[in-house]
């Protein structure tokens, strides 16, 4: 089926925003036709680098138009999924490599409101959805290792999202596939033909010095693609 640039979602990562000018950069990206804020949280134990709270969070849903999908990599996710929806997560993800009680978790996220995600890291294999596949609202395939912004897209990624979209079709499942990490105007074409339709994108948006613009290139390569 073929999909236009209305069925992706482009969902900029503030990872690699100007924290100095955060709500300039935000409201840049959205006169580009964001549809999410995509906000990575990371504490230093679960991923190698140290990034926001909640209280940066909170900040953010107080400028942005566009709902904030939170991914969090952090250890001990359960003790913080009331404070992040509290800050203006609809949209939280946990990783599947964290959490020792998915299923558990996920009621949780729902229950407060949010949207429910499960997040797999590179080397994670997807049979570790199947147990939980009826919770989750989408799925977050890394297509780069958590950590950094800017690294390079694992090409076995695309594999990977349509294995997941096998599941999830096999399941009758509505959920999402989104992808995150290398993404830019050359990998996303093949992103969204695997089966992606929530594209995250850090480096190629907010490194480039215009994101507006960069946004919306994003999304005209999803479409041209594979429309």
């Amino acid at each position: 089926m073929s999909a236009g640039p209305s069925d992706v979602q482009i969902a900029p990562s503030i990872l690699s925003a100007d924290f100095t000018a955060l709500g300039r950069d935000i409201a840049a990206v959205e006169r580009g036709g964001a549809d999410l804020i995509h906000v990575d949280v990371m504490d230093g134990h679960f991923a190698p680098n140290i990034t926001i709270g909640p209280p940066v969070v909170r900040a953010v849903s107080r400028v942005a138009t566009r709902p904030l999908d939170v991914h969090l990599m952090i250890a001990e996710p359960d003790r913080y999924l009331d404070a992040f929806v509290g800050a203006g997560a609809a949209m939280l993800s946990v990783h599947v490599e964290a959490v020792p009680h998915l299923h558990r978790t996920l009621t949780r996220i729902r229950a407060l409101g949010a949207r429910a995600g499960v997040a797999l890291n590179p080397s994670t294999p997807v049979s570790a959805l199947e147990d939980v596949i009826g919770e989750v609202d989408l799925v977050l395939v890394m297509s780069v290792n958590p950590g950094f912004g800017g690294q390079v897209f694992i090409p076995r990624s695309l594999e990977k999202i349509r294995r997941v979209q096998s599941m999830l079709r096999a399941a009758g499942s509505s959920a999402l596939i989104e992808v995150d990490g290398g993404i830019d105007t050359s990998t996303i074409g093949d992103v969204v033909a695997a089966g992606g339709r929530i594209i995250v994108a850090g480096h190629a948006i907010f490194g480039t010095g215009d994101p507006e613009r960069a946004t919306r290139a994003l999304r005209e390569a999803a479409g041209v693609a594979h429309g």
